[in-house]
């Protein structure tokens, strides 16, 4: 069971991930020439585009992209508490659903902050469309902890404090769910 769990959780959370950074990519003004948004753009447009035929957006909110990722979380909550064997109560699963994917979207931010940091070890001052993306992902969240964390001996370590800000976050929202145990 836990195997199974562990597979439907994974490939929901990756394509998930997809329509995050879909989503996200108005707000954090990345460009869309971008080999990787492209691509992104293309692996996540089947679900999205027949919906937004119905349902524009709303301002720089893509209402579609939001309304898939909300329906594949559900049926992945609902298909967990299926092979568990748990009663399903609809305002639990929907609160669940949420809560996932707030935590998901929390951590799209570290793991991009994480990114950025091997990035800078393995490849520093070098340009790829990942970096790019990374970068505009990962800015928003380090600005502030780049005020209020000083540089020591030249070395940045705002992102540390970021990653670990973020995961507690994520913990304690995580925590809200009515089945967290179990999901």
């Amino acid at each position: 069971m836990r195997a199974l769990h562990y597979i439907i959780d994974a490939l929901t959370s990756m394509y998930l991930l997809l329509l995050l950074l879909r989503l996200v990519f108005p707000f954090i003004r990345v460009n869309f020439r971008n080999m990787l948004a492209q691509g992104i753009m293309r692996l996540t447009s089947p679900p999205v585009v027949p919906l937004r035929r119905v349902l524009p957006p709303i301002g720089r909110v893509d209402t579609a992209t939001l309304l898939v990722a909300l329906l594949i979380q559900c049926i992945a909550v609902v298909f967990i508490l299926f092979i568990y064997d748990v009663e399903l109560i609809p305002l639990a699963v929907v609160v669940t659903t949420l809560v996932k994917l707030v935590v998901l979207f929390i951590h799209l931010f570290a793991f991009a902050i994480i990114i950025r940091v091997v990035l800078s070890w393995v490849a520093p001052h070098q340009y790829n469309p990942a970096t790019e993306v990374v970068e505009s992902l990962s800015n928003p969240v380090l600005r502030p902890f780049r005020r209020l964390i000083p540089t020591i001996g030249g070395l940045d370590i705002s992102p540390v404090f970021a990653i670990v800000g973020l995961m507690a976050l994520g913990i304690l929202i995580g925590d809200l769910s009515p089945y967290s145990p179990l999901i």
